[in-house]
This record gives structure tokens, C-alpha cells and sequence, in this order.
């Protein structure tokens, strides 16, 4: 079986869970004889060809079809949202011999890129909605199109000669990481092939790490009761909320020392968090982190005492199973999908992100109780291993693909 994998972007510096289910998943189709690459355009990627894990990755000139747009502007759009359009990775999926099935990471106009190409060349698509497409608040929304303002859009031309508003409708499946979001894309399209496919973990990687080193490393006491946060610095991953509930929660446990992991995809807000730790002197018990290595991230997990996700949307959370994995008890918002997967109150503790008390007193509570934290974790840990891991996730999609082939074929 030949796949194609095809997401927005693919770059080291912008990490995310999106990245890492096309990496891990790659990974694992190549190991059970399958081939497999990564296609997509070459935002924020420092070379348009590398191998990455065994996988080859080719990367595409692109453009963003308004008038007007400012540079400032298409960096913010290659960040988050942008919706951009590329000829080459068109011609490039054309052209790739012996294709089978293409799957498809994202939407809008390389979705239409996608069906266009699947359905000159008669092979079927799948396409993984990762970030979210009906059920994104309002205000998160509206940070996509913020970049274009005062630019004058020339695209839907190009949407309409390759169908991206059909990329749904059309695909031979469409596979969401979050029962929630199932529900929805049921909803909306009631004919369609819609599959839940959770994100997955590899427990080995994640089992150890050093905790001494990283607390060395970074300036972190050894009796530090350390609370971790990873993701892009970002107002949906909410980490002011973190920020500005830093006082109450030293007062509960004088000992917090709180580290954010993840580079910044709003740079706006990221400085905010820069400025109000230096004009509160927190320096000293915050500790900002714009990116890891594999194994330093790792280590980071370890050095903590207490996982946060305090996100006020979130598809899955990846950053979940990575804390289980890692014997890390979770404290983490209640919004999208996230609760689809927890068990809340046995293998971690969940929050309403708009009620800081409820904050407060979860992370009280967790902070109070070893053996809370450690039944968190052995429970968080078990449902990581025995049914996240990437392997399970792999054997499943298989699965759909070659179900897509075969009905492709009786067509």
C-alpha cells in the first residue's frame, strides 16, 4: 500500500499533535512494509526535503491568494490558520507513482488540492480533522482571519475549481479524534463515513526520564512542587490562566514552581506572559520554555509533580497520554473532547476553565494528596498502555485504508 500524508505543515519549530500522529503513524505503516511520505507546503520548514524517522518529507512553495496581505501577515498565517494554496504539491501528488490513497491532515484549499488530485487519479482520500472544524469558540475563530484584514481575498476562485468546499463530502472517510467531535461531523454530514480515531502515545519513549537533570538544567529546586504545562503558546491553551492564578496557588503550596513548555504561535500573547512574570519579580518560580528536544521534553514530564492542561478548547490532548505515559497525575480543563477519553476523578482531575475557584481547588486537592497523585497516575498510566498506544492506533488505520481501497475499487 502506497499513502500519502498530507498536512498543512510539517516543520520542526511549530511541533504540534498534528505532526506528531502524521510522524508516529508514518512511522509504523513503513515498519509494517507499507509506503508512505509526508507532502505538504514548506511553512516555517528549513529545507523542502529531509527524512525524518524514516520517512521521506517534501515540502512545497505555496501562497496565501490575497492582495494586500503584509508579510507580518503571512507569518501569522503560516502560525495558525492560514489558509494557502500551492500548485507544486499539487503537481507533485500528480505525479507520485503507484499511489493508493492519500490522507489528508487539514482542510479548506490543500483539502481541494487533495480531492482534485484524488479524483483525477481515481484513488480514494481520508481526511483526519485534528484541530476542530464546527466546534472552535468564536473568539479562537476569529484569530484565523485577523492576519487578512484590509487585504482583499482572490482564492474562492481557486476553491471552486477544486472543489474545497466538497473535501468532506467526497472523502471515503473522515476520521475525528474526539467522540465529541464525531457527534458533530455526524450532524453535519449524516451520509458520510465518520470514524473515531483517537490520537495515540509511545509508552516506551515516555516511561523514563531524568528528573534531576532537567530541574538542574533549568534552576529548579529539587524540593520544588512542580506544575507542568505543554503546548504552543497559544490564548486557546490558555496559559495566563495558569499566570494569573499563580498567587493564590503559591499561597496553597509555597513550594509551586510553574514551567510552560511550547513555542509561541501568538507572539502577542506570549508577551503578555513575559511581561506580567517580570512585573510580578516571578522569574524565580516560573520558568518559560520556548522548545524542547524529544529527550528533554521527556525529562520534563518527570521533573513535574502535577500535569496542567488548562485549554479552553481542545479536540483531544495528546499532551494527556504523554503526561500518563510518563506517570505524571493530570489536572486538566473539562471542554471538547477531553472528557470523551478521561475518567474524570479516577485517572485524572478535570476543571471548568471559566471558574477559577474550581481551578484552585482541584490543584488544592491534588497537591494535598500523594496518594491522590499516585492513584492518578498508575490508573492514567494503565490506560495509556493498554489502549494508546500508537500501534493499536496504526493496526486501526490500516484498517481504513484498506477498507477505502476496496470500495474505491468496486466503484
Amino acid at each position: 500500500m502506497n499513502v500519502i500524508q498530507v498536512p498543512r505543515r510539517f516543520a520542526a519549530q511549530e511541533w504540534g499533535g498534528t505532526e506528531t500522529v502524521v510522524l508516529e503513524t508514518s512511522k509504523r505503516l513503513l515498519a509494517r512494509g507499507h509506503q508512505t511520505a509526508v507532502f505538504c507546503p514548506n511553512a516555517l520548514a528549513d529545507t523542502d526535503e529531509e527524512t525524518l524517522g524514516g520517512i521521506p518529507v517534501r515540502r512545497f512553495t505555496y501562497f496565501y491568494p490575497y492582495i494586500g496581505l503584509s508579510r507580518e501577515a503571512k507569518k501569522q498565517f503560516d502560525k495558525k490558520g492560514g489558509n494557502l494554496f500551492s500548485f507544486q504539491l499539487m503537481r507533485a501528488l500528480k505525479q507520485h507513482p503507484g499511489l493508493d490513497l492519500i490522507h489528508l491532515h487539514t482542510a479548506k484549499r490543500v483539502g481541494g488540492i487533495v480531492r482534485y488530485v484524488a479524483r483525477q487519479r481515481k484513488i480514494p482520500y481520508v481526511v483526519s480533522i485534528h484541530g476542530g472544524l464546527f466546534d472552535v469558540p468564536e473568539e479562537e475563530s476569529e484569530t484565523y482571519t485577523a492576519p487578512a484584514k484590509g487585504a482583499w481575498e482572490w482564492g474562492k476562485i481557486l476553491g471552486l475549481w477544486t472543489g474545497s468546499r466538497r473535501v468532506m463530502d467526497d472523502a471515503a472517510a473522515i476520521l475525528c479524534v474526539g467522540l465529541r467531535e464525531q457527534r458533530i461531523m455526524q450532524e453535519h454530514y449524516p451520509h458520510q463515513n465518520v470514524l473515531f480515531l483517537p490520537n495515540g502515545v509511545d509508552p516506551e519513549r515516555f516511561a523514563h526520564g531524568d528528573r534531576a537533570r532537567f530541574r538542574r538544567i533549568h534552576g529548579i529546586p529539587e524540593e520544588a512542587f512542580v506544575v507542568l504545562t505543554v503546548g504552543r503558546i497559544d490564548p486557546q491553551k490558555n496559559q495566563m490562566l495558569a499566570i494569573r492564578l499563580f498567587p493564590r496557588l503559591r499561597e496553597l503550596v509555597p513550594t509551586l514552581h510553574l514551567v510552560l513548555v511550547g513555542p509561541a504561535t501568538n507572539e502577542h500573547y506570549a508577551q503578555q506572559i513575559r511581561d506580567r512574570i517580570q512585573q510580578n519579580s516571578w522569574t524565580g518560580h516560573i520558568t518559560l520554555i520556548p522548545g524542547l528536544s524529544s529527550g528533554d521534553l521527556v525529562d520534563a514530564y518527570h521533573a513535574a509533580d502535577l500535569f496542567l492542561l488548562p485549554s479552553i478548547h481542545e479536540p483531544f490532548g495528546i499532551v494527556i497520554l504523554e503526561a500518563w505515559a510518563s506517570r505524571l497525575p493530570v489536572l486538566a480543563s473539562r471542554v471538547g473532547g477531553i472528557p470523551s477519553f478521561v475518567a474524570e476523578g479516577e485517572d485524572a482531575l478535570l476543571f471548568d476553565p471559566e471558574e477559577p475557584d474550581d481551578v484552585i481547588r482541584q490543584c488544592q486537592r491534588a497537591a494535598a494528596s500523594p496518594e491522590l497523585r499516585n492513584a492518578l497516575r498508575e490508573k492514567g498510566n494503565q490506560k495509556a498502555i493498554r489502549s494508546y498506544s500508537w500501534d493499536r492506533i496504526t493496526d486501526e488505520l490500516i484498517g481504513i485504508y484498506q477498507t477505502a481501497i476496496e470500495n474505491n475499487r468496486k466503484k
